[in-house]
């Protein structure tokens, strides 16, 4: 993917897309490649919790794709739970489009999203490696909490009450 090296935020428009489409799947391919890359021991989708698209459509949650000039630069998901905590799942920058703000803008984003469906938080789960998006969990107002899954990459699980 090719970004310009100036990114207005106002040139980036974040769109609910099906998840099993194909700009998603495309940004969830770069994310587990990514994941691969930075894990010590690489990373499996087939090791990880499983994360079926139906969790991710309405209403059980949604999925954002970040566009710039037509083109998918970022992701997010978010899996709701009724009155209890939602999830942000599968959080994802391209390279070339990190440092200007588009994380921070996708995860305020997917918190809207939970709040205007009723959840009283958010919560997520990350590993020791993504030391970028630990750093924005924290600067947001996320708290680090015990384990609420059994992701086996995860070392981190964070809420935010909402």
């Amino acid at each position: 993917m090719v970004v310009g090296t100036v990114l207005s935020m106002g040139d980036v428009e974040l769109r609910v897309v099906d998840p099993a489409g194909d700009d998603a799947q495309r940004c969830l391919r770069a994310y587990e490649d990514e994941l691969n890359e930075r894990f010590d021991a690489g990373f499996e989708v087939d090791g990880a919790l499983p994360l079926p698209a139906d969790e991710m459509r309405a209403p059980a949650g949604c999925f954002v794709v970040a566009y710039r000039d037509g083109e998918a630069i970022g992701c997010g998901g978010l899996k709701l739970h009724g009155s209890d905590p939602a999830e942000v799942k599968r959080v994802w920058v391209d390279r070339s489009a990190r440092g200007l703000g588009l994380a921070r803008r996708l995860l305020t984003d997917l918190e809207d999203r939970a709040r205007a469906a009723g959840a009283p938080a958010v919560q997520l789960d990350t590993n020791r490696a993504l030391t970028e998006a630990i750093a924005l969990y924290r600067s947001t107002g996320y708290l680090e909490i015990e384990p609420f899954n059994e992701e086996p990459y995860a070392h981190h699980w964070f809420r935010k009450d909402l």
